[in-house]
């Protein structure tokens, strides 16, 4: 298959025919926990609670993913661009072999670490059961993601974003029918409540991860998988880490976040640990939407860069901080007119929900400008800046927010909490503009006139 095609067609049609199968794929995939959340919800508010707790280690597992799959997307871009085939073969195979590593080694820490990590933040003993049932299970399936997320990865690199957005649909479509069949055991399922959940979500994984094996069968990728090109010397290794660490450090950081956060909350209510995640439900289906647009663009960057097409590269990220400030313009409209109804879907607790609403119309604020950062870190991770895309994060997620949060909740008390969002956001757009126009300029690439 021919990628010239990211060199040379409009670059506003390049970049929604790459984006938009992405956009809908990462709508699709926040749905997986926002799906999970309702029908968890209908348990009891403690299976809520629970499943909030869990969720920022669930989330690690995934960012981990993503990150060494941005890695490998970045290389394998970056290599077809400047006509290395080789290359690409060795990063894609290499890529996969390490994926099996990680998922092997995070199933085991994660399985291990989670008694301990949830006794952090709560000592309910029904809340602790269902949140360790939850868990074990869901964990099991780390190998499944990781491999499953590292070819979603490739075949975006190579500019096939339809096939992603075929595959994770298949995979939700399984767990939005199996969930309530096996958390409540309709007809011939057995009930079973937490587990059923964590079942039902890790076999839509599987059948993501199968249906991109059958692509790969039936429609060969133009990157080739081989023992031959298993390869650990070089550059290849420092490449594929050099982005993939950064990277899933940036897409981790929101767990750490999370955590901080409901440590602060605690003290309060655990209303307010549940509002939290069920935010982070709703956030994922706005910010994963957006981050569509960047997962679009991520590959296009790689490649004109690759092929020296430095004036597209500057074109094509203007394109998508415009594109991508739309995305989360429509979030914060959807919070200010139906936060009450979306915040519903996961309590039926009024007192709950009224304290829902009021975050809902405080974070959003900070929708619109979070696009800046946004765009930077991906246009960033593109470049192979991994750790400048890094610090876009950090200040996003830890050097601002956090302690943000801890002053203003002792002003304001738990929506202080909520006030630190929007603040960060502002801050770190101005970090983030500096940053970009700093490496830009180092590589020739003005995102400025």
């Amino acid at each position: 298959m021919d990628q010239n095609f990211m060199k040379e067609k409009n670059i506003l049609q390049l970049v929604i025919s790459m984006s938009l199968p992405m956009v809908i794929s990462m709508a699709v995939n926040s749905l997986y926990n926002i799906v999970d959340s309702y029908f968890v919800a209908k348990i009891s508010e403690e299976a809520m609670t629970a499943l909030s707790l869990v969720y920022p280690v669930q989330n690690l597992i995934t960012s981990i993913a993503v990150g060494f799959g941005i890695g490998m997307n970045a290389r394998i871009a970056f290599c077809l661009g400047a006509g290395d085939e080789k290359q690409a073969d060795q990063a894609a195979t290499t890529g996969m072999l390490l994926s099996f590593i990680h998922g092997v080694i995070l199933m085991a820490v994660c399985t291990l670490g989670m008694p301990w990590f949830l006794s952090l933040y709560t000592d309910d003993q029904e809340i602790l059961s269902m949140g360790l049932t939850y868990a074990n299970r869901a964990f099991a399936f780390s190998i499944i993601i990781m491999l499953g997320i590292s070819l979603e990865k490739i075949f975006q690199s190579v500019g096939r974003m339809k096939v992603s957005m075929i595959s994770m649909m298949c995979g939700f479509i399984a767990n939005i029918v199996l969930d309530p069949l096996m958390i409540f055991g309709i007809g011939s399922f057995p009930k079973m409540g937490m587990a059923g959940a964590a079942y039902a979500t890790g076999i839509g994984q599987t059948i993501t991860l199968l249906v991109y094996i059958a692509f790969c069968i039936f429609r060969p990728l133009p990157v080739k998988f081989n023992r031959k090109n298993i390869y650990f010397g070089g550059n290849l290794l420092k490449r594929l880490y050099a982005v993939g660490i950064p990277a899933s450090l940036n897409m981790a950081l929101p767990s750490l976040l999370i955590s901080a956060l409901n440590g602060i909350l605690a003290a309060f209510s655990e209303s307010y640990v549940l509002v939290l995640g069920a935010y982070y439900k709703l956030q994922t289906f706005i910010y994963l939407s957006a981050n569509g647009i960047i997962q679009g663009i991520r590959p296009i960057i790689s490649f004109n860069y690759g092929a020296g097409e430095k004036k597209r590269v500057r074109q094509i990220f203007k394109v998508s901080l415009c594109l991508t400030a739309g995305v989360m313009a429509v979030g914060w409209i959807l919070s200010l007119l139906i936060p009450g109804q979306m915040i519903g879907l996961f309590t039926e607790n009024i007192s709950t929900i009224n304290i829902g609403i009021k975050a809902l119309h405080i974070i959003s604020f900070g929708f619109v400008v979070s696009a800046v950062s946004v765009t930077c870190s991906g246009a960033l991770e593109a470049l192979e800046q991994g750790m400048a895309s890094l610090m876009i994060s950090l200040s996003r997620y830890v050097v601002i927010i956090i302690p943000a949060a801890w002053i203003l909740s002792r002003i304001w008390g738990a929506e202080g909490v909520f006030y630190a969002f929007p603040v960060a956001e502002a801050l770190t757009a101005v970090i983030s503009a500096f940053i970009m126009n700093h490496v830009a300029k180092a590589k020739a690439i003005t995102v400025t006139d």
